[in-house]
């Protein structure tokens, strides 16, 4: 500590020349851009919203806010906003139900842009053991999801790895899906075009046109 501080004070005085200038500049300052900048602020200072739909919205302040293990306040995402206007980030926890859908959409709509939303649990990821027609099978049908979290309910340890995947996908470092770690191109699920065992030509060419994303 006492060396840093009296290298720091004689760059001040001019006295640091040379390679040792260079060499305390290269210690000293990190080189980067604003987007990346600002993508590192926005991963690290998220405002969720309070907002449940379930038995998992029980689990959530477990798994996320009260627990003196597992919580977001180290990676400043504590500030929990009541209000959709001040929030950019909702978790959906529980099942949603076919009435409940709308306002759960209007709620995404309200919040503040760039946003991101976390389907946790299987309930809201596939409807989990809700097989019926009262239950949405799936929060994507109606919303766009970041990031699914299975587990009834899951396990704080899987909350926070996915929120840390979320971070990585905000900062534009997101992780490589299944698909693309183990070259499963081609094992994706086809929109079959009646009873024949092929895509119909629309499906054809979303899956050409995504697979080009993939590929750039």
């Amino acid at each position: 500590m006492r060396d840093r501080q009296l290298r720091a004070r004689e760059m001040l005085r001019g006295d640091l020349e040379g390679e040792e200038l260079e060499r305390y500049v290269e210690e000293k300052v990190v080189m980067t851009n604003f987007d990346k900048l600002l993508n590192w602020g926005r991963a690290n200072s998220c405002f969720p919203l309070t907002f449940g739909l379930a038995c998992c919205a029980i689990e959530a302040p477990i798994a996320l806010v009260g627990s003196p293990r597992y919580d977001l306040a180290r990676f400043g995402a504590e500030a929990l906003r009541a209000s959709p206007r001040q929030a950019d980030l909702i978790i959906l926890s529980g099942r949603v139900s076919i009435k409940m859908a709308p306002v759960v959409r209007r709620l995404y709509d309200q919040m503040l842009e760039p946003k991101w939303a976390i389907s946790m649990g299987a309930c809201s990821s596939s409807g989990g053991m809700f097989a019926n027609y009262a239950v949405v099978q799936g929060a994507d049908k109606f919303m766009p999801i970041d990031l699914h979290i299975p587990g009834c309910p899951p396990r704080p340890e899987a909350v926070i790895y996915g929120f840390n995947k979320l971070q990585r996908k905000i900062m534009g470092n997101p992780d490589q899906g299944w698909r693309q770690r183990y070259n499963a191109a081609g094992s994706e699920e086809w929109a079959r075009g009646g009873p024949r065992s092929e895509p119909s030509p629309e499906a054809a060419e979303a899956y050409e046109q995504a697979r080009g994303l993939i590929s750039a």
